[in-house]
């Protein structure tokens, strides 16, 4: 637990995954507001209250959830603040928290086709049937308040609603302007870089999102806005915004240029490509290997540099 300034706190919430450690904000203002709420475990709930006791509060004193995004170990104990009738987040939260099974079907379907039309040979179709399991860890609800670009945070005027769709199309940051604090889940982050994730559009019409473009997109946002301190979901505090994210930007454009040497050499399906790239990681970790397999093929394709092709129902990608 540190208490960052007047209006904010700090409290770090163990998970059970890779990640490990994630933070949640205590945030005064008009409204006492927990930003995120960890993952849905006996040892998280407890870290959670031994804080707050720490600080002063006890859960019942939590007015409102606002949330930056909807992965489990961010919305995990939404359920356990009696007085929290007000959850704000983006629209794309909801289907998460409803637990909406005509999204979870189109979402498992999404995946099914997209796998295939990867390459991915079906004995790995198991992991289809894993992608909901981290559900286990997240809370149920529903969002009362949607937020998005431009709006402020209900009860606390002087933090802005910065859209930051990347590693999540639900994600947003929230950035106050007199302080340059930014609070920003898992968009910055100074000790790793966030996986972009696939997931489908929110409507069957549209294309699916471009998550590596979004996120490089969001990161140039980011530059412009004059951040001073980072508030992370995990990780450290940091401050040298401005000279660490064109290192993290430089970073995945050298990743990008390995991917570009393999479609050199021959045109290559994404999994193929996911094998050579993640050659250690890949069949325990298919859903975010691909993820990230996809995310350095869109960004070669949006530079001109990669196309693609459909044949037989798989994509290969080759040199332009």
């Amino acid at each position: 637990m540190k208490v960052l300034d007047k209006t904010i706190s700090q409290i770090t919430i163990p998970t059970p995954f890779a990640v490990g450690d994630t933070h949640v904000y205590l945030l005064k203002g008009e409204t006492l507001s927990l930003v995120d709420a960890g993952v849905k475990t006996k040892e998280a709930w407890d870290a959670l209250k031994m804080q707050l006791k720490e600080l002063g509060y006890v859960p019942r004193d939590i007015e409102q959830i606002i949330l930056t995004h909807h992965h489990p170990d961010h919305v995990g104990l939404i359920e356990q603040f009696p007085r929290a009738e007000n959850i704000a987040a983006h629209q794309n939260v909801d289907p998460w928290l409803t637990r909406d099974e005509a999204f979870f079907s189109y979402y498992e379907e999404f995946f099914k086709d997209f796998f295939n039309k990867c390459g991915v040979p079906s004995k790995y179709s198991a992991v289809l049937n894993k992608l909901c399991a981290p559900l286990n860890y997240a809370g149920r609800g529903q969002v009362t308040k949607v937020i998005d670009e431009g709006d402020v945070l209900p009860g606390h005027e002087d933090w802005q609603v910065i859209e930051t769709k990347g590693h999540a199309q639900s994600h947003l940051s929230f950035f106050r302007e007199s302080d340059g604090a930014f609070i920003g889940g898992d968009h910055l982050l100074h000790h790793i870089t966030p996986n972009p994730l696939l997931e489908p559009s929110q409507q069957v019409t549209q294309d699916r999102p471009r998550p590596m473009l979004q996120y490089r997109t969001n990161l140039n946002k980011c530059l412009s806005l004059g951040i001073k301190t980072v508030f992370p979901g995990h990780g450290d505090v940091f401050s040298n915004v401005d000279s660490h994210l064109p290192v993290q930007m430089e970073k995945q454009e050298k990743r990008a240029t390995k991917v570009y040497a393999l479609v050199t050499e021959k045109a290559q399906t994404p999994f193929e490509l996911c094998k050579q790239i993640f050659p250690k990681q890949y069949e325990k970790q298919l859903d975010l290997t691909i993820s990230e397999t996809i995310g350095q093929l869109d960004y070669l394709e949006n530079e001109g540099v990669v196309g693609k092709t459909l044949k037989d129902g798989v994509y290969y990608y080759h040199a332009e």
